[in-house]
Order: structure tokens, then C-alpha cells, then sequence
């Protein structure tokens, strides 16, 4: 039992860093008009499913000008 949390001690940041932003992310998209590469229902899929990368990329590479 005492394994189980220090392992939930030390994915802890991780997983608030997940969820901050995949929310940032997902607000973004829907403020966003204009998006790159991909229609909006596909970039949902990536940000919520690939984890910390998902988010990550869509805001490097998915968010259209302003």
C-alpha cells in the first residue's frame, strides 16, 4: 500500500499538468475560428487522448491567426 502512494506522490504534478492543460486546450479550440491542419472534432480527439502531448501539440501547431 505504501508503494501505491508514493507513486501517486510522484505522478501527482503530472497529472494536475495534464489536466491544466488539456482544459487550456480545449478552451483555446473554442475560442479559436481558424484552426491548422486538422478539422476541430479531430484536434478534441488528439488534445483528450494523447495525453500531455495532445494539448502541447495542438497549441504549437494547431491554433489558426487571430
Amino acid at each position: 500500500m505504501q508503494e501505491v502512494l508514493d507513486l501517486l506522490k510522484i505522478f501527482w504534478p503530472l497529472l494536475v499538468l495534464q489536466i491544466l492543460l488539456m482544459v487550456w486546450a480545449l478552451v483555446d479550440l473554442i475560442r479559436h475560428k481558424e484552426l491548422k491542419g486538422f478539422p476541430r472534432w479531430a484536434w478534441v480527439l488528439i488534445i483528450v487522448f494523447i495525453n500531455i502531448f495532445g494539448p502541447i501539440i495542438y497549441l504549437v501547431f494547431g491554433r489558426g491567426e487571430e
